[in-house]
Parts: structure tokens; C-alpha cells; sequence
């Protein structure tokens, strides 16, 4: 089988990366350089010669803040992009697995968000990710959309790795506790995108949630990091809105992981043990 993953080299892409790197199958790593997705042409061409089965998009416009000022081009990569991964996916009979977010909900709930539950984005990142998620809908395609939500990992730019350093340089810091949610290891979400892959669960079409076990705030979230790593700073809870943005994050985003684990009877880590594992590797 050819797995053409895209985005390679964020946080997911590199975790895909490790994950596969004994498979029996083909994997086709592309970041831009190696393909532009918003390429129509560029696309059909790669599936093509490569004979692609399965198409993993990672790839994505992530920044919550910039995205506010450049709804445009958010929407280019995490929608029209997303279209045209879609749509030729269609035309070659490939899967695609595509990755969402939690944003594509309000965060006004109080339980966990199951699959079904109306969306309601509040921002221009989760409505971009929503339109990419209807593009691969009403494609045709067939297709698995995997929701996750705090997603960090030892590659590029994340809450753990920000964490880490500003409890080295800092005394003092003061994080949110107003915002409930639960991180996701790109570890452990990769390989689930694997087994699913190489256990040939890929007629199990539909949207699918997963994060690692648990519930916290972002201030819970920074003791443990900063408990981890064995530093003192003080970390000082707060509320948003003494951090004024642009953004109106989910003030709860929990998601209920029981589809995804009845559907591909998988066990889910909870949030601490996956984190003390990535920091001993940043370590």
C-alpha cells in the first residue's frame, strides 16, 4: 500500500515519520517543498505516478492569533487545499485521513464533545477547519476526520516546549485556568493513524475524536511540565481576559474518545503519562 503524507515535517508529519519506519508499506513523506496541496495539477500528478491508497493530511495553517488577520490564506490551506486533496482522492478511489480540531466547536459545553455535537466555531481557525471538513464530506471521497486538540510533540512549536523554556529563564509566570481541555501527544495520536493503516481498518469511514485521557486547565498543564523538568518557577494561575486577544479560545473543548476506541479498540494514555514520556525525550 502507498501512504502519501503531507505537511511531514510539523509535529504530526514527524511523528508518522517515526512511527512508520518499519512498515511493510510505502510511505511518501511531502512537505511544500515536495508538493504544494493548494496545487490542483501538482496533486493529481503525485497520486497518479505514485499510485497513492492512502492520503494522510497533516498539513496545516495552525496559527490561532494570525489566522485572525489572514482568514484568506487560512482558508486556502485548511480549506480549499483540503478540497483538492478530496476531490482527487475521489478520482483515484484513494482514502483520505484528514486532521481537524477542537475549534470547530464554541467550548460553551460541559461535557465532553462526542462527534455528533453541533459545531460552532468562534474564530476564524476553527471556521476554516470546519469548511475543510465539509470540502471532504461532500467530496466523496472516502474518508476518516480525526478531531484532536492541544497537540504537542518534541518538534516545532508547541505549549510544552514554550513551557519548558520559560521555566528555565523565568522566576515567575502566570498561566490560564479558565480553559479546560485535554493535550494530545503527536505520538500517540500518529499511531493510531498507523494501526488504522496497517491493520487495514480504512473502511471505517467517518469523524473520530482523540486527545489523551483526562481533564485540565493550561495552568495545570504548565505545573506538570514545569514538575517534570524539576524547576522552581512560581506558575500563577489566571483568567483569559487578563491576556487580551483577538481570539475567543474554547473555554472547554474535552472530547469523548469512546467512537474512537469501540471503533478501532484502541486504549488511550492518560495526558501525564504521555507527557513525561515526550519530555524525557526533550530531555
Amino acid at each position: 500500500m502507498n501512504v502519501l503524507v503531507t505537511g511531514a515535517n510539523g509535529q504530526l508529519g514527524s511523528e508518522m515519520r517515526n512511527v512508520s519506519s518499519c512498515s511493510s508499506d510505502r510511505y511518501i513523506f511531502t512537505d511544500v517543498g515536495e508538493l504544494d496541496i493548494t496545487d490542483a495539477a501538482a496533486v493529481e500528478k503525485l497520486l497518479s505516478s505514485e499510485k497513492v491508497d492512502v492520503i494522510v493530511n497533516c498539513a496545516a495553517y495552525t496559527n490561532v492569533d494570525q489566522a485572525e488577520d489572514d482568514e484568506a490564506t487560512a482558508d486556502i490551506i485548511n480549506h480549499e487545499a483540503v478540497a483538492i486533496l478530496a476531490s482527487t482522492a475521489a478520482k483515484y478511489g484513494a482514502i483520505l485521513i484528514h486532521i481537524s480540531t477542537d475549534y470547530v466547536f464554541d467550548g460553551h459545553s460541559c461535557i465532553p464533545y462526542k462527534e455528533d455535537d453541533p459545531t460552532s466555531p468562534t474564530g476564524a481557525y476553527g471556521r476554516t477547519k470546519l469548511a475543510g471538513e465539509h470540502a471532504v464530506i461532500e467530496s466523496g471521497c472516502r474518508y476518516m476526520i480525526f478531531r484532536t486538540a492541544w497537540l504537542y510533540s518534541p518538534y516545532g512549536k508547541n505549549f510544552v516546549k514554550t513551557m519548558m523554556r520559560l521555566t528555565s529563564e523565568k522566576d515567575s509566570l502566570s498561566v490560564v485556568f479558565d480553559q479546560a481541555g485535554t493535550p494530545t501527544c503527536a505520538a500517540d495520536l500518529a499511531s493510531l493513524i498507523y494501526k488504522v493503516i496497517s491493520d487495514r481498518m480504512l473502511d471505517r469511514q467517518g469523524i473520530y475524536h482523540f486527545s489523551n485521557e483526562g481533564v485540565i486547565s493550561w495552568y495545570d498543564f504548565a505545573v506538570a511540565i514545569r514538575d517534570l523538568c524539576g524547576s522552581t518557577c512560581d506558575i500563577r494561575p489566571c483568567h483569559s481576559d487578563e491576556f487580551p486577544s483577538k481570539v475567543r479560545r474554547p473555554h472547554y473543548s474535552v472530547l469523548d474518545k469512546t467512537k474512537v476506541k469501540n471503533t478501532f479498540g484502541v486504549a488511550v494514555s492518560y495526558w501525564k503519562d504521555s507527557l513525561k514520556e515526550c519530555i524525557q525525550k526533550l530531555k
